[in-house]
Parts: C-alpha cells; sequence; structure tokens
C-alpha cells in the first residue's frame, strides 16, 4: 500500500439509510407509510446540488430493497421505487459512486450465518450494478461492524474495498448507555452493539485479516476506516459535526489532517428538515439533528467542503481504495 501521497485524500460518503432504520433505533415501532422513501426523494437531490456547485463526486451507500421494484407494495403512497431509482440513477450519471449497504438493512448483518450475509450482499449487489454507471467496488455494513462471512462475500464478488469500521469507543460507550435506556423504558432498540474489538482497527486503510477483519493481515481488499481523530479517537462524521460548534467543527476537521484519509461519512438524513419535510413530532424528539433547520445544515455542510477542498485531495472512495492499492 502507498503511503507517498504528500497531500491528505478525503472521500465524502453517505449512507442513504431509510427513515425506517431511525424508527427502529429508536424503538418506535414502523414508520408512516407516506415517508418510506422521503430520504431519497428529497435528501439526495439536495446533496446533488451541493455536491455540484463543488464539483466532488461522492459514495452513496444504498440499500437495495428501496430500489427494489419487486418489493414494492402496488398502491403503497411511500414507496415510490421507480421515483427512487430515477433518483439514483441520475446520481451516478453525475459521476457519483454507488456502494452496496446491504438489501434490508439488517443491524445484526455481521452475526448473520454465511448463507443470509450472501444473500444480503448479492441482491443489492444486482440491483445497484443495474442502476450503476461502473461497477460495485465498495460495501458498507448496517451497524458499523464486519465478519469474515461478509469480507469472504465482498471478495467472492470481487469488491476493491470495505468502509464498515468505525473504531471510535466513545460513539459505542454513547451508543450503549442510550440502549440501555430504552430498554429500560420499554422501547428497545433495533441496533445492535459493535462488536467491541472493532474499535480497536487501525484508523488508517489497511488489508484486514481474513478471519478477523479488525486486525492487519492479507485479505484482497482494503478496509477504509470512517474517519475519527488522532489519539482520542472523536468521531469526525457528518451528524456530528452538523451539530457541532464551529470551533469545535473546525478543530475536528483540521485534526484530521493527519490522516492519510479522511472518510468524512454523512447520512441521507443529514439533508432532512423536521417541519419542511413532515418527520413526525415521536422521531424528531428522539433525533436532535432532525431539529436543526435545513438551510444551517446546509450551510455548515458548504463550509466545510470549501475547506475539504483547499487541504485535501477529493475523489470517492473507490478512487482512494485505487490510491492506497497503487505502487508508490
Amino acid at each position: 500500500m502507498s503511503r507517498a501521497l504528500v497531500t491528505p485524500r478525503c472521500a465524502v460518503s453517505i449512507d442513504v439509510d431509510g427513515l425506517g432504520c431511525y424508527y427502529r433505533i429508536h424503538g418506535l415501532g414502523p414508520e408512516p407509510r407516506e415517508l418510506r422513501d422521503v430520504i431519497i426523494r428529497r435528501a439526495l437531490p439536495r446533496y446533488a446540488e451541493i455536491l455540484g456547485r463543488w464539483g466532488i463526486a461522492a459514495t452513496f451507500f444504498l440499500v437495495g430493497r428501496d430500489l427494489d421494484p419487486a418489493a414494492a407494495g402496488a398502491g403503497d403512497p411511500g414507496n415510490d421505487v421507480a421515483a427512487c431509482r430515477a433518483v439514483v440513477a441520475d446520481l451516478a450519471a453525475r459521476g457519483h459512486e454507488l456502494g452496496n449497504h446491504s438489501y434490508s438493512h439488517p443491524y445484526d448483518l455481521a452475526r448473520l450465518p454465511a448463507r443470509r450475509v450472501t444473500q444480503e450482499i448479492e441482491r443489492a449487489h444486482q440491483i445497484l450494478g443495474a442502476l450503476a454507471r461502473t461497477r460495485i467496488a465498495g460495501f458498507r455494513a448496517p451497524g458499523y461492524d464486519l465478519s469474515p462471512a461478509m469480507l469472504s462475500e465482498l471478495v467472492r464478488l470481487g469488491y476493491s474495498y470495505d468502509s464498515s469500521l468505525f473504531p471510535a469507543p466513545g460513539y459505542y460507550a454513547a451508543k450503549a448507555v442510550i440502549m440501555a435506556v430504552l430498554a429500560l423504558t420499554g422501547q428497545p432498540s433495533g441496533a445492535v452493539l459493535t462488536n467491541p474489538r472493532a474499535l480497536l482497527a487501525p484508523t488508517d486503510p489497511y488489508r484486514p485479516d481474513p478471519t478477523t477483519p479488525w486486525r492487519r493481515g492479507g485479505a484482497p481488499i482494503l478496509e477504509l476506516p470512517i474517519a475519527v481523530t488522532p489519539l482520542a479517537r472523536v468521531p469526525a462524521i457528518g451528524t456530528s459535526l452538523l451539530m457541532a460548534p464551529d470551533w469545535l467543527r473546525a478543530r475536528i476537521i483540521a485534526s484530521v489532517r493527519q490522516r492519510s484519509l479522511f472518510n468524512f461519512e454523512l447520512h441521507g438524513i443529514d439533508m432532512i428538515d423536521a417541519r419542511a419535510d413532515g418527520i413526525p413530532a415521536a422521531l424528531t424528539a428522539r433525533q436532535p439533528d432532525l431539529r436543526v433547520p435545513l438551510a444551517l445544515k446546509q450551510d455548515r455542510f458548504e463550509r466545510m467542503l470549501g475547506y475539504i477542498g483547499r487541504h485535501f485531495e477529493i475523489g470517492t472512495l473507490g478512487q482512494a481504495a485505487v490510491a492506497f492499492t497503487s505502487p508508490a
């Protein structure tokens, strides 16, 4: 792997989790039917507009079921798969990379049997392949976890990289507390806790070990971890950065210049506004970023892109994988 990269690289990546994922996380039951595809229909065009102004190609990790015509119920008002597929095809036409985020977004994917893992990854791979302009080269698992079965399937499909690990112990601890509180209130979360060993994974791109993928090894695929700061491993992801005060946001982004890759992860919901997009109060009360006005989040995102453009070489995660596997 080349270490001769003078300018650090940045890749903007967006996890396109449907609104139902957040209802599951917060133990709120099923999401309103009419809002099932609100994130694809509304948030993704907003991302495309901003990224287009900066000339940046991003990586969008998509859930296969959201784009599967066979999964659409007849007359379902919140499941306009044709419209969602058109939005995603437009992203690909604009030069953005499409990445695999599983077929049905099971948070416990890393704990499932190998056969189910294969079904989840391969089915999404086929659906996305029909919409992409280039081959599907990257995967990100729900829940920031990675298992040997998942890694084996990605290798079988010829993927260049995985980007599932998020080695941020503080995030893990906070998540554990929230899940415990929800369980005590009788509304258990649908999320699961990451394998604790993954929290000590390398923070820069590396080749994982096939049997213990949170360690360095010789797998024919790269792991591109989601960004954390040096030493303290503070999360450097969009959801927290968009809510942080200006001084803290600037300090975190400046600190990741020490990384060879700033894997800048955001979520589709980061470009959703509770009031403008009709998000119910039950979820808004649990998801604080929904209470930040869209215009403010868009302004902060643009300012972060301006800083990144001055200090990083920007490309997709697929391009980063090529750069880190090319000889010096």
